[in-house]
């Protein structure tokens, strides 16, 4: 049945919920951090323990006690956790090292239940120790797979514990496209398996002259999958005798178009959480205020 003008108006009033990495914050302890966060107008903070001082993300440390504290805290400041990241290489070629990183996504699954959290999320690797981008390593059909095969257990632990697994596309890593991308959900094939989509992660200076296909393709082959968006922004710098490179930066800062992914978000994800990346805490309510008012825009645009 289509929907009605009536339910698709009242859907488009819900109100997105952008959010920032608590470690982009101003330094303090989680308390006040939380407190920046909401003085700034975000509703919800992305949280990687690793990256916050006197907080720890060791396995053996992530206990519902732990949890439930970080939780009551978060709820004095009335914000959401919507992600809980453990960003580490599943495609570790030693298989010693590969099942401690293993055990730490099993962690962060169970800790992430107790905290309220409903998604763990990661990015897709690269088939060495050093987590570093090798082009045709990257990209061969063996480091695509070792990545399946190692990503599958995790995800079992998520429909155990009742989390989402979200994995994030990155184009200097294994899974650098989306149809990589819509390869992995469907050979795992779990409902608990859903996309981060990170727009800027996709674009690379090899393929910005196709930005908006690139973001569209994703749109249509992940779209129904995707559970959380990241935004930042960027510019192409040209550096004599070397390749350009994109530095990232706050929203509004650079040259990305955000009017289609939050299109997108606007029609199909309401109440998506959108969280902010590379922002300080000078910039972040600006980056904030910048997305808002494109969203609006989009919707009188429709």
């Amino acid at each position: 049945m289509a929907e009605t003008d009536a339910r698709r108006q009242a859907r488009e009033m819900i109100p997105p919920q952008i959010g920032i990495r608590l470690h982009d914050t101003a330094p303090g302890t989680f308390e006040q951090r939380l407190a920046a966060a909401r003085e700034q107008g975000f509703s919800c903070v992305h949280l990687a323990l690793s990256k916050l001082e006197g907080q720890t993300s060791d396995a053996a440390a992530l206990t519902p006690g732990y949890a439930m504290y970080l939780r009551r805290l978060c709820a004095k400041y009335d914000q959401d956790i919507p992600l809980l990241g453990c960003y580490l290489n599943l495609a570790h070629p030693d298989e010693t090292v590969l099942k401690g990183i293993t055990d730490r996504y099993i962690a962060h699954l169970r800790f992430a239940a107790a905290l309220g959290c409903g998604m763990v999320g990661t990015e897709t690797g690269a088939p060495n120790a050093a987590y570093r981008y090798d082009p045709v390593g990257c990209r061969s059909e063996e480091a695509l797979d070792t990545f399946i095969r190692n990503l599958e257990p995790v995800v079992r632990a998520a429909e155990r514990f009742g989390v989402l697994m979200a994995f994030e596309p990155v184009y200097k890593h294994i899974v650098w496209n989306p149809r990589r991308a819509r390869q992995v959900l469907d050979s795992i094939a779990s409902p608990n398996l859903r996309i981060i989509f990170d727009p800027v992660n996709l674009l690379h200076p090899d393929n910005l002259d196709r930005r908006e296909e690139v973001i569209e393709e994703a749109i249509d082959l992940l779209g129904p999958d995707i559970a959380m968006i990241h935004l930042k922004d960027y510019r192409v710098q040209e550096d004599p005798g070397a390749e350009p490179s994109m530095p990232c930066m706050a929203c509004g800062l650079g040259e990305m178009d955000y009017r289609r992914v939050l299109r997108f978000a606007r029609e199909s994800k309401p109440a998506i959480h959108m969280t902010l990346e590379n922002t300080r805490p000078e910039n972040a309510e600006a980056a904030r205020k910048h997305i808002l008012k494109i969203y609006a825009a989009q919707g009188a645009a429709m």
